[in-house]
């Protein structure tokens, strides 16, 4: 291709690129914001859960989620353990909705993996749909497309697929996860203790 049929497409396709950056009005991110902030309220409190994976077979464990102030992101520690009690894997999530970009982004944090392991999230017709990647740091990186769905205020069910790939292939309902609560959604107390607050 000649670079002057390059430039010309370059040039077609700038106000294009231009509209897409272009950040929504204060008024449409404060619409977002009101539409939204309150998506991942249901994951609030205390659960337990039992799981099925493809990988290692039915597992269990406690997962608990708090918003770090009102309104404010929200912070969950999902935690798989035996059957004595031990710990076997645990990881804690931020979730923060962008109402720029009108999503959820998420980054999950394991022991000594930085933050690398980011995501989006929406709801979609009652179901919060997640798109995450695993392992970053590792070898062999994963695209995980999370669901959760049938949320009640008891009870939710999580379904994942995965790929290893890229996302040329995927392992459908790689991770599945039924969840039920144990304890209602308890207040964060502030780390700081300021004497007054300015609204």
């Amino acid at each position: 291709m000649h670079w002057t049929t390059l430039f010309v497409s370059a040039l077609a396709l700038a106000p294009v690129l231009a509209a897409q950056t272009t950040p929504p009005s204060q008024a449409q991110q404060q619409a977002n914001w009101t539409a939204h902030r309150g998506d991942f309220d249901y994951l609030l409190g205390d659960w337990e859960f039992t799981s099925q994976s493809k990988q290692y077979g039915a597992g269990h464990g406690l997962w608990s989620a708090v918003r770090l102030e009102a309104g404010g992101p929200i912070l969950d520690e999902y935690r798989v353990m035996g059957d004595s009690g031990q710990t076997y894997a645990v990881s804690s999530t931020l979730r923060s909705y962008n109402a720029a970009t009108d999503r959820w982004e998420l980054v999950s944090v394991d022991e000594g993996t930085g933050l690398r392991n980011i995501g989006t999230g929406q709801l979609v017709n009652g179901e919060m749909h997640i798109e995450q990647t695993f392992g970053a740091t590792s070898p062999r990186p994963s695209l995980w497309r999370i669901r959760y769905h049938d949320i009640r205020p008891d009870r939710f069910s999580w379904v994942a697929d995965v790929s290893s790939d890229g996302g040329r292939t995927w392992t459908a309902e790689f991770l599945k996860i039924e969840a039920r609560r144990i304890g209602p959604a308890q207040p964060f107390p502030p780390l700081t203790h300021p004497r007054t607050t300015v609204h």
